[in-house]
């Protein structure tokens, strides 16, 4: 027969020693601090639109200079691209939103003045040919593994 005393000792402390309720509190805890830490990164709760500056800026880094070749107006000091900016900042100052100063630089220089092609028309080949380029590859390593794969099995099985 079993001593009680150790019986009523076995029965007053947890059975791991309290750790798995520790970890547990641990992992919440640890969630808890991530999302906290990546919401305040993400900039949630941020609800004052930006700047008349901070969208120059991006409307700047988004146009090619028209004179220079794959630069952005923001980046080149020539004089077409002193000129687009002073141009940018005139329309948005009489209140023109991003997509119609975007446009209007399109219309008069055409859709390669986006240093980013849209992502809609023929621009949305430029996003989706690598995307099936991708796939493809993948599929075509698939396929040559798995027939290796089979003539491997075939071998090791031996002529039937």
């Amino acid at each position: 027969m079993p001593d009680p005393g150790t019986l009523e000792e076995r029965a007053a402390t947890p059975a791991h020693g309290g750790s798995g309720t520790r970890s547990a509190v641990s992992a919440v805890a640890l969630v808890v601090i991530a999302v906290v830490a990546l919401c305040i990164g993400s900039g949630v709760g941020r609800s004052s639109p930006p700047t008349l500056a901070a969208r120059a800026a991006s409307l700047e880094s988004k146009i090619k200079c028209p004179s220079c070749e794959d630069v952005s107006v923001a980046q080149s000091e020539a004089s077409t691209a002193i000129e687009a900016r002073q141009q940018i900042r005139a329309m948005l100052a009489r209140g023109e939103s991003d997509s119609q100063i975007e446009q209007s630089f399109v219309a008069r220089y055409g859709p390669s003045i986006l240093l980013v092609p849209p992502a809609s028309g023929l621009g949305a080949l430029v996003w989706f040919i690598p995307l099936v380029a991708v796939v493809l590859a993948l599929g075509a390593l698939g396929v040559l593994f798995w027939r290796r794969q089979r003539a491997l099995t075939r071998l090791r099985a031996g002529p039937s």
